[in-house]
């Protein structure tokens, strides 16, 4: 995809939001912004969520006024967090630590949090999804082969809900997109406040 064509800048490197916004027909141009996601001294997780995906949004400003051709585009970007007993998990830094987050996720409810905004030349608009996902109880053996994979390396709360670790999922409420990496329903508002139509290339 290039600049003439897109009607927005994705500025996150996550396959999982490309696919989602795809899937709603959005044309895209994906850019990687640098952004230091280290929370602040007792930050709230959804405090952390919006700050995050407001900061990636005005950093993919920036790598997009560098470019020849459409420095208008409207920029989506956005954050998740798995937060439980009020704490944000992040993404595992080893084997032992992700191991220890599903089994603090074992049996129990937590929240994910995924924050998007939008910038534009008029500003940025943002909004936070929450979701509340159970997990069934999970063996200490089946964690360790879970861990295995590779899947949950590198995803925030150490596992993947689009992948196998769906099967530990006992009840969802809330945005399944949003639990992936990009509720649909608040992109859709969002991209729709700065005149960027989802429907465009779908009708007729």
């Amino acid at each position: 995809m290039n600049l003439v064509d897109a009607q927005v800048v994705l500025a996150s490197r996550s396959p999982r939001r490309a696919e989602l916004l795809a899937q709603i027909g959005i044309r895209f141009l994906q850019l990687v912004p640098d952004v230091d996601e280290a929370p602040l001294d007792g930050e709230a997780p959804g405090d952390l969520v919006s700050r995050l995906a407001v900061a990636k949004a005005e950093a993919g400003r920036s790598l997009l006024a560098g470019l020849p051709g459409r420095p208008d585009l409207p920029v989506l970007a956005a954050d998740t967090i798995v937060a439980i007993d009020g704490a944000a998990l992040g993404k595992p830094r080893d084997r032992l630590h992700g191991l220890a987050m599903l089994e603090r996720l074992s049996g129990r409810v937590h929240d994910v949090l995924t924050a998007v905004a939008v910038a534009t030349g008029a500003g940025i608009q943002s909004e936070v999804s929450r979701s509340s996902v159970r997990f069934r109880r999970i063996p200490a053996a089946e964690a360790v082969r879970y861990w295995a994979t590779g899947e949950p390396g590198d995803k925030a709360g150490g596992y993947a809900i689009q992948g196998i670790g769906a099967v530990f999922v006992d009840r969802l409420e809330g945005s399944y997109s949003g639990v992936v990496g990009l509720p649909l329903d608040a992109t859709d508002r969002l991209l729709a406040a700065v005149g960027v139509d989802c429907w465009r290339y779908r009708s007729g």
